[in-house]
């Protein structure tokens, strides 16, 4: 049997779903994932940059921040979690591609990050800083910007999760 190029297809450009990727979570055409996502992200940096300001300063008032800040993050990134996830499950033109699922997994890794960053505060948010908490913190933001990178191809390489309005 002798395939030539030409005599070969890929099966998930083929797939029936494979063009349908259009956001079916949102509010009056905007994707609610894209609008929940900005939330924990930024809440990430905010901590790192509390834990940075309680280290250069010995201010309390940072390491208060550090902690609310900690956990709005983790709160808010279940929001976006969920919102990710049931586009991930209804969209089959998001199911369909691999990039989707790396997007998943490494978001799923980031949210239990920033859960342990917060639980780990709440036994005493001022103690919690210095070591482990800045460090936590920082890889958090490493984290955040390889989601970050990976969720941003998959909206402006591939076009999902878009809407294209009402």
């Amino acid at each position: 049997m002798n395939n030539t190029p030409d005599d070969l297809t890929d099966p998930i450009l083929e797939h029936s779903g494979y063009d349908t990727t259009e956001s079916l979570v949102g509010i009056w055409g905007h994707p609610l994932h894209a609008m929940t996502v900005a939330f924990p992200v930024a809440l990430a940096f905010c901590t790192f940059g509390a834990d940075l300001f309680y280290w250069w300063s010995g201010e309390l008032f940072w390491a208060r921040a550090a902690i609310w800040a900690a956990g709005t993050a983790f709160l808010f990134g279940l929001a976006a979690g969920l919102t990710g996830t049931a586009e991930l499950l209804l969209v089959p033109g998001i199911r369909i591609r691999a990039p989707a699922w790396t997007h998943f997994v490494i978001a799923v890794l980031l949210l239990s990050l920033l859960g342990t960053n917060w639980g780990y505060r709440l036994q005493g948010y001022q103690a919690a800083v210095l070591p482990y908490g800045i460090l936590l913190s920082g890889f958090n933001v490493l984290v955040v910007m390889v989601t970050g990178w990976h969720g941003g191809k998959l909206v402006f390489d591939y076009r999902l999760g878009t809407s294209k309005g009402i």
